[in-house]
């Protein structure tokens, strides 16, 4: 009986190291599928970074090969004078937001799709309100706090976004609530659907409403181009308290200030 155990044994050997050579090869190249499904995962720091954004993802060489991308630092003394045509008017209203911790920043998004901008005759719609830290844009050089970012489309999938740029100081009573259970973890939509909050973007506006705009790109993967940004020169207010709470889910969100090229930035009253 040994004897023939062990025949069986020889008999089968090279059949049993195929089969375990089999199962290393598809370990393998399952985590080779998984390494590059974790390369394209972007963040803000390391090899997911901002300076690695177009290696990550053939959909996101725009971060390198763009010519018109966000976020910028404005130069007052270079601004040139809007025409008046291309006024900026805000229809916004009271409506029920939903929080989101989408990995990358805070989103509150509305219930619904009635509030709007105009802008170069053009309706586009509130999509969502997000939050980086500090501040994207700089104003002769100078950076701020925080900035809030107000995503709108119109019906041609053109995007306008409106930044509004954040310093430290009082309480923000527009996002008082908001900023007072931030999700500190990934939500679903499970989560969304829990949580509505009542707001008024208008409430988030500063009282001036003097702005900078010209045309860029998302300040986010893909960092596809053809943006119209409008963003407020005055500031609003978090107190450190709300800054703070930001600041304990993300630390750093923000894309560095990237080369203006030959675009001009329009001061509009």
């Amino acid at each position: 009986m040994r004897m023939y155990g062990l025949k069986n044994k020889k008999r089968y050997f090279p059949l049993i190291v195929a089969v375990l050579l089999l199962f290393q090869t598809s370990c393998a190249t399952t985590a080779v599928h998984e390494g590059q499904a974790e390369e394209n995962h972007w963040g803000y720091t390391g090899k997911t970074g901002p300076e690695y954004w177009h290696t990550l993802d053939p959909a996101y060489t725009a971060a390198r090969d763009g010519k018109a991308q966000s976020p910028v630092n404005i130069i007052t003394a270079d601004l040139v004078p809007a025409d008046t045509a291309e006024k900026l008017s805000f229809y916004y209203h009271t409506v029920y937001f939903k929080i989101e911790n989408n990995g990358h920043t805070i989103e509150i998004a509305p219930s619904d799709y009635s509030n709007y901008i105009i802008i170069d005759d053009s309706k586009f719609i509130l999509q969502q309100i997000h939050f980086h830290l500090p501040g994207e844009h700089t104003v002769d050089g100078k950076s701020f706090d925080m900035e809030a970012h107000l995503v709108h489309k119109n019906a041609e999938g053109a995007v306008a976004v409106v930044g509004i740029l954040i310093a430290q100081g009082r309480e923000n009573p527009a996002l008082k609530e908001t900023f007072g259970k931030l999700p500190k973890t990934i939500t679903s939509e499970e989560d969304l659907m829990e949580t509505p909050e009542s707001f008024n973007p208008e409430d988030l506006l500063p009282a001036e409403k003097a702005m900078y705009r010209y045309d860029g790109s998302l300040t986010t993967p893909p960092c596809t181009e053809g943006v119209k940004w409008s963003v407020f020169a005055r500031t609003i207010e978090l107190s450190e308290a709300q800054i703070n709470a930001f600041k304990a889910i993300y630390a750093g969100n923000s894309r560095p200030v990237q080369q203006l090229n030959d675009r001009k930035v329009y001061r509009a009253e």
